[in-house]
């Protein structure tokens, strides 16, 4: 007959739990794979596969009852990391969706919004549209995949009944402001076009003052603006790719700062 002692169950629990917490919390507030889109259930399988990969490389952990106080916070410390590291990367894509915000305004096109199921808000054309491509982009540079092996190793360098120090946590913010400069990098060409579009049509409409500056500026600085859309997007992948480098960067010095 096989015996159980509940000092047995309760290193299992802490095995299992606690690494779980941490990842679930992760995949719930990481880009793409954390979006509302994604079932609940795909979301709990993939922490659960997870789980179940590094668990058994996982040594030291606490030895203290999950239900306990201690226990409590320790869970609640899992919870706190792991969404601190899926907010990190997270903010690539806010950093998206400004520099989408800032375009669609320069274009004439800060009125035409649609729903945007991701954020359950309303949101511009241009910064859907741009979403939509960082997101495939991301998944095309083995993001997610970066994502999971940072998660992996923070386990080694933040092991479980750690917390992250202040310094992390100024690392985060330091990371949401440096978020601003990249928004304005991707849309600066963009930003540059427009700007000597307008400044083109406003000479042109001191030289000729009866021309219909509404009627003849829209059309034009819309079609600008697709152009240089157009020609950008081959340069979006580059960008991106530093952007996720230096948030994977970012994330690791959050697990490893002291």
């Amino acid at each position: 007959m096989i015996s159980i002692t509940s000092a047995q169950l309760d290193a299992w629990l802490v095995a299992f739990i606690f690494p779980f917490t941490r990842i679930l919390a992760l995949i719930a507030s990481s880009p793409v794979l954390g979006a509302k889109q994604v079932p609940v259930r795909v979301k709990i399988g993939l922490a659960l596969v997870m789980t179940l990969i590094v668990a058994p490389t996982l040594t030291g952990l606490p030895q203290v009852a999950v239900g306990s106080p201690q226990g409590l916070l320790i869970l609640i410390q899992q919870i706190l990391i792991g969404l601190a590291m899926g907010f990190t990367m997270k903010l690539i894509f806010t950093a998206v969706e400004m520099a989408g915000e800032l375009s669609g305004l320069q274009m004439g096109l800060g009125f035409a919004s649609f729903y945007d199921p991701v954020n359950a808000a309303q949101s511009p054309v241009i910064s859907q549209w741009l979403n939509i491509v960082a997101s495939l982009a991301f998944l095309a540079l083995n993001g997610h995949l970066f994502v999971f092996a940072g998660l992996a190793e923070s386990f080694q360098t933040l092991p479980v009944g750690s917390m992250i120090s202040g310094k992390g946590f100024y690392g985060i913010a330091s990371w949401g402001g440096v978020i601003f400069a990249y928004a304005l990098q991707l849309s600066l060409p963009l930003l540059a076009a427009l700007l000597i579009t307008n400044l083109a049509l406003g000479i042109l409409t001191r030289a000729a003052p009866q021309l219909n500056l509404f009627a003849v500026g829209f059309p034009v600085t819309l079609a600008i603006g697709f152009i240089v859309l157009l020609l950008m997007t081959p340069y979006f992948a580059p960008l991106l790719d530093k952007l996720t480098h230096d948030a994977l960067d970012t994330m690791l010095n959050l697990a490893n700062s002291k």
